[in-house]
């Protein structure tokens, strides 16, 4: 047992996931990557160590994507963890790649989509892939749009039948494209951004508790411009915590099927985050956190 101990992590609880009991902290690989999530890392061996330590200590939850790198993600996950462990869950996203540039674009066609399964499988060294989520294209990329989405699923529903996918989740989707894609295929997650202040999704997050649907939100600190609120950081030094610790607290408590994937490249943060799961939040810093919406801090 590693020096975050396993019992503490699973306070926070569990989910059912892909056919798997989830804890429902667990870890997101995209920093892996280099700057802006291209190239390689800045300390291949500080990656590795990462990962590591994240199942050393419990957690049996990662979130990845060919397209993170591109491909660095899921070959740093392969070299430090494989042969897997049979509790680990490993979720991956297609829809995009990436420029020369770094920049993001979008990857939806089925030839596509096709070739990014085959490249997640290889570079993860998997037989089959334990979740796929689609990555879908709204405003700028960003923002959820209204397109539909039966084209891109449909392929994904056929290397489903073909034993290439074990089970189907959608990324950056509006409640009518969740509604769309349940139609074609069973849908086990979503994962969108949401945290402390963007809460856009309360509704929808309620809606999927009660079908039991896991919701995975991205961003969940912020982002690349983290979380930042004098009345946030009021609430953690009240608490004894970090800021970041009291913002995925939160989350945690928001309702049951959240699974948290915050990113870092440092153990050091990821114990950090990992502690996350011990902080209990009294009712009166709820209430204050609260007022967050929006970006608000109202009094």
């Amino acid at each position: 047992m590693s020096s975050i101990d396993k019992p503490s992590i699973a306070k926070s609880g569990s989910f059912a996931l892909g056919g798997k009991i989830v804890r429902r902290l667990g870890y997101g690989a995209m920093q892996l990557a280099g700057p802006g999530v291209f190239g390689p890392p800045r300390d291949r061996d500080a990656a590795i160590a990462v990962l590591r330590h994240a199942i050393e200590a419990g957690v049996n939850h990662i979130d990845t994507s060919d397209f993170y790198g591109p491909h660095v993600t899921n070959r740093l996950i392969r070299e430090a963890l494989a042969p897997y462990p049979d509790d680990l869950l490993i979720v991956t996203k297609v829809g995009a790649r990436r420029g020369g540039d770094a920049s993001w674009l979008p990857a939806t066609s089925p030839d596509e989509l096709r070739q990014a399964v085959h490249d997640n499988l290889r570079n993860l060294g998997l037989d089959v892939l334990d979740v796929v989520n689609l990555r879908l294209w709204g405003d700028n990329g960003h923002a959820p749009g209204e397109g539909p989405v039966e084209r891109e699923l449909s392929v994904l529903a056929e290397l489903q039948r073909q034993g290439l996918i074990r089970h189907i989740g959608l990324s950056n989707a509006t409640a009518r494209q969740i509604g769309e894609g349940r139609r074609i295929c069973e849908i086990v997650c979503v994962q969108n951004h949401y945290n402390l202040v963007h809460r856009s999704d309360d509704a929808l997050i309620d809606e999927l508790a009660g079908e039991g649907i896991a919701y995975v939100p991205f961003f969940p600190l912020g982002g690349f411009t983290p979380l930042q609120s004098g009345l946030l950081s009021e609430v953690a030094a009240r608490l004894g915590a970090t800021p970041m610790q009291v913002a995925l607290a939160w989350l945690l408590k928001r309702a049951p099927n959240l699974l948290l994937i915050p990113g870092t490249s440092s153990v050091a943060h990821l114990r950090e985050n990992l502690e996350a799961a011990k902080l209990d939040l009294p009712a009166d810093a709820l209430e204050a956190l609260g007022r967050l919406a929006g970006g608000t801090e109202s009094h």
